[in-house]
């Protein structure tokens, strides 16, 4: 298991567990090399195919904050109402599930790990 693995496993199993205090989960650490993994191919400007369709430039913590032309797609403190967490838990439109085009979705790992950090105010650390 990779360490980032690790780290993924360790921050959810707090969770799960019933931890009243959830670890924190680190945009630098956690999400932003899940980002790059599974999202930057197509939403990298000037022309990834889901910048130039949308506008969300997920290359930075500010402009994924921005959102897409649509609006923001993170609302801080709320997975549930968040369009990033919609999409890449495939709770919107089948055909809208992210990322798209690929043979698997995210991991029940990495969409908790977006989920927690959503929930933990999608902080900038």
């Amino acid at each position: 298991m990779s360490p980032r693995s690790c780290r993924y496993v360790l921050l959810l199993a707090g969770v799960v567990s019933g931890c009243h205090t959830a670890p924190q989960v680190s945009y630098r650490q956690d999400v932003y090399p899940l980002l790059q993994h599974n999202c930057l191919v197509c939403h990298s400007p000037p022309q990834g195919a889901g910048y130039l369709k949308t506008g969300l430039d997920l290359t930075g913590y500010e402009s994924m904050m921005q959102g897409s032309v649509y609006g923001p797609v993170i609302k801080p403190g709320n997975s549930r109402h968040s369009i990033l967490n919609m999409l890449v838990e495939g709770r919107a439109d089948a055909s809208m599930r992210m990322p798209r085009n690929r043979d698997h979705p995210l991991t029940e790992q990495e969409i908790g790990i977006l989920r927690l950090w959503v929930d933990q105010g999608a902080k900038n650390n």
